[in-house]
């Protein structure tokens, strides 16, 4: 009687062991990072993934006839798609993954993230004026004006200098004025952010391009170099390093098991609302799926998402002539591409959502 007890509950056990290998769980697969050096990237089939694939086609005519040169998804930080077009900027020859672009202001992204690296050394305190690390006289503005203006402010675009003077990308005093208090108005305003690299190496003691170089793209193996560009301070990359970049931002600022956004409270500020004015902002990111967004020259809140087709938890690096960088955690999803501009918009929200509008019918 006994045995037969031990027999009917090993059948029952075995019973149960094959229903779970006929219907297993969904596992999905561990976040895959490629070597700091050399072109090895694993790669994955968008079939496998469950994507239409018979819609590609139809995504690549649209990258192709707006002035992409360069495309990437990663899903889990593998490759899935990784398209590049036309030439380079300059002797004619074919754009690959070795050809270099310049990344507009979807580099603002690194220098936020390279200030929440800088916090988390105790180097920078954003709560501080920015005279603090600029130098007093850094404005046109008086002394006690000034002093209210913060790090954070210039990290969150609130600033409250005038954005509408003859050229906003002058980081000369004499073009800092006074438009309102800090912190009541949001403005897209290129000076005060390009300053953001002068309050570093005012904080760390270092070359701007020398820490960025040492605390982050060294880290995760990209490969570009920060270029003065009359005002501006513009970083010059191949598509694969901005495809780092955005990977790393994705697996909560680390890399295969290096932690390089230490400041996780700094991180989080960094991908989500960070003031109440222009809630589709972050610092220095662009946030979708808000109720409300800002665009560049205006000072209206129109209601929405600026990229309606994409998902709503989509966060983006983005600048003129579109140049993207966007996580999309949901679906374990890194999006680049780069390229010459499709509208003549700073930051071309359409275009993106062109892109989303196609990738909706490849991506479940």
């Amino acid at each position: 009687m006994f045995s037969r007890f031990l027999l009917a509950a090993f059948t029952v056990l075995l019973v149960f062991s094959c229903k779970e290998k006929e219907d297993p769980t969904p596992i999905q697969p561990a976040m895959y990072f490629p070597p700091l050096t050399g072109s090895e990237w694993e790669t994955t089939d968008p079939q496998k993934l469950g994507w239409n694939t018979a819609k590609i086609p139809e995504l690549k005519t649209l990258l192709a006839s707006n002035g992409t040169r360069a495309f990437i998804i990663l899903h889990n930080g593998r490759i899935v798609m990784e398209e590049y077009f036309g030439q380079r900027l300059s002797g004619g020859q074919p754009f690959d993954q070795n050809a270099l672009w310049y990344w507009a202001s979807a580099g603002k992204t690194l220098t936020a993230t390279l200030a929440g690296i800088a916090k988390h050394e105790g180097k920078l305190d954003v709560t501080k004026p920015s005279a603090t690390y600029l130098g007093a006289g850094w404005t046109s503005l008086s002394p006690a004006q000034e002093s209210k203006i913060t790090v954070w402010h210039q990290l969150t675009m609130t600033s409250g200098l005038d954005d509408g003077v003859a050229d906003p990308f002058d980081t000369r005093p004499a073009a800092l004025v006074f438009k309102a208090e800090p912190g009541t108005r949001w403005a897209y305003h290129n000076a005060p952010y390009t300053l953001l690299d002068k309050v570093i190496e005012g904080a760390t003691g270092q070359n701007f391009a020398t820490y960025f170089d040492a605390k982050l793209a060294s880290k995760i193996g990209m490969t570009g170099s920060w270029q003065k560009v009359d005002f501006n301070n513009v970083y010059f990359s191949n598509a694969r390093s901005m495809a780092r970049f955005g990977l790393m931002v994705s697996a909560n600022g680390s890399w295969n098991r290096e932690q390089i956004i230490q400041d996780k409270e700094f991180l989080q500020s960094m991908i989500n609302t960070s003031q109440n004015i222009n809630e589709s902002y972050g610092y220095l990111w662009w946030l979708n799926g808000k109720s409300t967004f800002m665009v560049p020259g205006l000072q209206t809140r129109f209601p929405g998402s600026p990229t309606p087709n994409a998902p709503d938890d989509m966060y983006c690096g983005m600048g003129k002539d579109g140049q993207y960088v966007c996580v999309v955690p949901s679906k374990n999803l890194v999006i680049v591409r780069m390229g010459s501009s499709p509208d003549q918009s700073l930051v071309p929200f359409m275009f993106l959502d062109d892109i989303w509008g196609v990738l909706t019918n490849i991506i479940p």
